[in-house]
């Protein structure tokens, strides 16, 4: 029906006076986005972007910029009368660096490195000091126990012998290669969570689609990352088992979240794994090296929970492997769970 009824349209204003009223009030922006609202349509955006690009910025910048010992678990072995000066010196020159433990001798301090509860170890010899390190639980932790070693060479005047119980693979031995791989895997499983929940239409295809493709990245990326860039020496089949663990466990907890929430739903999974997660990991130094209570923060999500499950998987036999492993899991059923849940809540309601 015309905005005027057909007798009266000799009446009626034109259009090019009354847009040109309108136009010089200040009134309402062209179509083209010109005008006032587009300028403040634009300031807004702009604004958004910006405070969006410091989030991330402070997201990733941030725990890196505080990284430092926070009770980073360390082994003192030796006799009570060798192994309590040492213990007392650290605690009094690092206070609250070290959770220090006090070993009886040399192998139970080996012992306590490869089972994953400590990332070093000082053995008070009558002999001379030892430092035990090991790089592939933690290239950083290593990096201060070498300098550690200094210092007690040069208080003691007597040398040092600093030994790697379980060093990081020849091809990537300061464990970066092994750090950067961990982005990747978030990268690629939020994206593929974020597809399956906005293209594909039913839960079963959904579901089909997150394993299929969890199983080929594990295999794929792994063959690359341990049979070319040599950042993995462990079990082949172990290591891709992981990695499409924790690729299915990203990709279902986006894809569920999508399923019940709709968008919401993946602007949350993308906060939780990727401005929470991936920060908050500790891969690429130790979750006991980020501010706290952080680092223990980030080891309740899934990247921090992936790269700490690999790592054990991949450089100590498994040691220390049941905590992470719970929480992959525990994730990867909430994500089930939604999915299947989220699926049929939307059908009944009419959503896609």
């Amino acid at each position: 029906m015309p905005p005027y009824p057909i007798d009266s349209l000799g009446d009626r204003p034109s259009v090019e006076s009354s847009s040109a009223a309108t136009e010089s009030a200040g009134g309402p922006a062209s179509p083209g986005g010109h005008g006032p609202t587009g300028s403040r349509l634009a300031v807004v955006m702009a604004t958004v972007l910006t405070v969006v690009q410091l989030v991330v910025v402070i997201a990733f910048a941030w725990p890196a910029a505080r990284s430092e010992p926070h009770d980073v678990p360390i082994v003192v072995a030796g006799t009570s009368q060798m192994a309590g000066p040492v213990k007392e010196h650290l605690q009094k020159t690092e206070p609250g660096a070290f959770d220090i433990a006090v070993k009886s001798d040399e192998k139970a301090a080996r012992d306590a490195i490869l089972d994953r509860d400590a990332y070093a170890a000082i053995v008070a010899d009558p002999k001379g000091p030892k430092v035990l390190i090991s790089s592939a639980a933690s290239g950083a932790v290593a990096a201060a126990f070498t300098h550690v070693a200094g210092e007690i060479e040069k208080r003691s005047g007597k040398p040092v012998t600093l030994e790697d119980v379980r060093p990081a693979p020849k091809k990537d031995a300061r464990g970066a290669a092994f750090a950067s791989s961990m982005l990747p895997l978030v990268l690629t499983g939020m994206i593929g969570g974020i597809l399956v929940a906005l293209k594909l239409p039913g839960r079963r295809e959904r579901l089909l689609a997150a394993t299929a493709f969890a199983a080929f990245a594990g295999l794929c990326t792994t063959a690359v990352v341990h049979g070319w860039i040599g950042a993995f020496d462990g079990n082949y089949l172990a290591e891709a088992s992981i990695v499409s663990l924790i690729v299915f466990t990203i990709s279902i907890t986006i894809a569920g979240l999508g399923t019940a929430l709709g968008h919401a739903g993946l602007g949350l999974g993308v906060i939780t794994v990727l401005l929470l997660g991936n920060p908050l990991s500790g891969v690429a130094s130790a979750p006991e090296m980020l501010p706290q209570p952080w680092g223990a923060f980030g080891q309740l999500l899934p990247p921090g929970a992936g790269a700490s499950l690999l790592r054990s998987v991949t450089f100590f036999d498994g040691a220390a492997s049941a905590g992470p492993l719970i929480t992959l899991l525990t994730w990867a059923t909430c994500g089930l769970a939604l999915l299947f849940f989220g699926g049929s809540r939307r059908a009944k309601a009419g959503r896609p």
